[in-house]
């Protein structure tokens, strides 16, 4: 059952990833979206690139360099997780997991491993509600209970990073969220991988990611994708090849936090 319901969210944000251009979803929140491009330059995200500076959120390193991002959002297990886990190993990379409460409360073990192979967990609320329709307390509750279940399980107490439930947001979500000591990262590279029912192969996730792919990406997977999870080490290679290296989004925000030029001294 609890796997029908996040299966249920997860193909809801389907609608709001389709979506080519930022638009507004509602009066009172946005759904994340932008003007994708086979040119392999950033995504242009409109009027929302304001919104994102005047809070320090994220969605693309826009500094020009061939660093990119990995990053998977986890819901629920389809049984990828560890091949995935084996190949970010094998290859050296990091990623950030962004993880609910009922991930980590039934794959302790997987958000375990992850924090002990040096990967972030962040932070993608523990019931997976859209935040901009609930009290600034409930959006306090649903993100201080996963960190602390990831606390309990793991060897990292605190949780810096968010990814908003169904890439929802508003100017208010990503104040409160400062207030909290969290930063929003959204992304600029992602296709349709999380419907477990209409799997295409490899070569499908291969190529929707090369296509797209541009210096500063921050990649948004989803674990339970059987593609993505047979089609990474060849993406992974191929891109180290091509002169991209991979990075933590804690490389990204000190990065942000220094004078240009002084991560190179």
């Amino acid at each position: 059952m609890q796997k029908r319901i996040y299966t249920s969210i997860l193909l809801s944000l389907t609608l709001f990833l389709a979506l080519m251009d930022p638009v507004h979803i509602s009066a009172s929140g946005y759904g994340w979206g932008f003007k994708k491009n086979d040119e392999h330059k950033v995504p242009d995200i409109g009027e929302y690139q304001q919104i994102l500076e005047k809070y320090g959120a994220y969605y693309a390193d826009l500094s020009g360099d061939k660093e990119i991002y990995l990053t998977f959002d986890n819901g629920y297990e389809e049984g990828y997780t560890d091949d995935i886990l084996d190949v970010l190993k094998q290859e050296n990379v990091p990623a950030t997991f962004f993880v609910t409460g009922h991930f980590v409360t039934s794959q302790p073990e997987l958000v375990k491993r992850m924090v002990e192979e040096g990967h972030i967990i962040g932070n993608h609320s523990y019931h997976h509600p859209d935040f901009t329709v609930v009290s600034k307390e409930s959006m306090k509750e649903e993100l201080e209970s996963l960190e602390d279940v990831v606390a309990e399980h793991t060897d990292q107490k605190e949780i810096k990073l968010l990814r908003p439930p169904r890439g929802m947001f508003n100017e208010r979500t990503l104040e409160w969220a400062n207030e909290l000591g969290l930063t929003h990262v959204f992304w600029s590279l992602t296709f349709t991988d999380w419907n477990t029912g209409n799997q295409k192969g490899w070569r499908y996730a291969y190529d929707q990611i090369m296509k797209q792919m541009h210096p500063g990406a921050i990649i948004l997977l989803h674990a339970v994708s059987s593609d993505n999870a047979q089609a990474l080490e060849r993406i992974i290679q191929d891109l180290k090849r091509k002169g991209y290296e991979f990075k933590s989004l804690d490389h990204l925000l000190l990065k942000n936090s220094l004078p240009k030029g002084v991560l190179e001294l």
